[in-house]
């Protein structure tokens, strides 16, 4: 991904988290910890970035409703043919201007409340039909088959060593770390962990994000603001 798709998902992230209304640039600064300079490279003004990031600057720009996000969620469902997992969402909302980002879609709650929510909304719109057969005609959200499930949980990391920051997947933090270290001739320092039930994909996309600082493997030549960005994440 270049430098000018970062910042451009950066953008529509932000803006997701802000009711739908893009940041201001210093604001935008101060919360992802992304350069001027790296804004300046691509665009003479910040307005230029935001409207190429699908918002009008200077206008409030609504909130998702409800009914949209459903409507975008189904359209996906029907384009994959089946529901998506959180990096389908991710990857939607970088390839297409105005899809809402996956933060957006933690409104409904997990995903069996999401499903139970889309469900609804397809029921009641007969041109849905085939999505509703999709994720499944479920009832009340109490019932048996819509608990959740127990989900295999794992991470994604950031350790660093020497210079070099090192982005891995494990689903036992304590041991991976204890395994590094022993194999590792300079200390290894555990910097942060996102939790994930998808770690596989989460590291392929930190892994892509940071290509450009490839040392070597999953070892990456990372500055200040790219820590600061892995570190905003908590969970995915």
């Amino acid at each position: 991904m270049s430098d000018r798709d970062e910042i451009l998902e950066e953008i529509r992230r932000c803006a997701a988290e802000n009711g739908g209304s893009p940041l201001g640039r210093n604001a935008f600064v101060k919360a992802t910890g992304i350069r001027p300079a790296s804004i300046d490279k691509h665009w003479l003004r910040w307005s230029e970035a935001v409207v190429e990031a699908g918002f009008t600057p200077g206008v409030m720009n609504t909130a998702y409703s409800d009914d949209f996000v459903l409507e975008t969620l189904a359209l996906l469902v029907r384009e994959l043919g089946h529901y998506p997992i959180a990096n389908e969402l991710r990857r939607k909302a970088r390839e297409t201007v105005g899809f809402p980002s996956r933060n957006t879609f933690d409104r409904f709650g997990s995903k069996a409340a999401s499903m139970h929510r889309l469900a609804g909304f397809c029921r009641a719109r007969p041109e849905f039909a085939d999505v509703l057969a999709l994720v499944g005609d479920v009832g009340d959200e109490s019932e048996p088959s819509l608990q959740p499930t127990a989900v295999v949980v794992g991470y994604v990391y950031l350790a660093k060593s020497g210079r070099h920051y090192k982005i891995g997947q494990t689903n036992d933090l304590v041991r991976r770390t204890s395994e590094l270290r022993i194999q590792l001739p300079e200390r290894l320092s555990l910097v942060h962990q996102i939790s994930t039930d998808d770690p596989a994909g989460i590291e392929r996309y930190w892994h892509q994000r940071f290509s450009h600082l490839r040392a070597n493997g999953e070892w990456f030549a990372l500055g200040a603001a790219e820590v600061a960005i892995f570190k905003r994440r908590k969970f995915m």
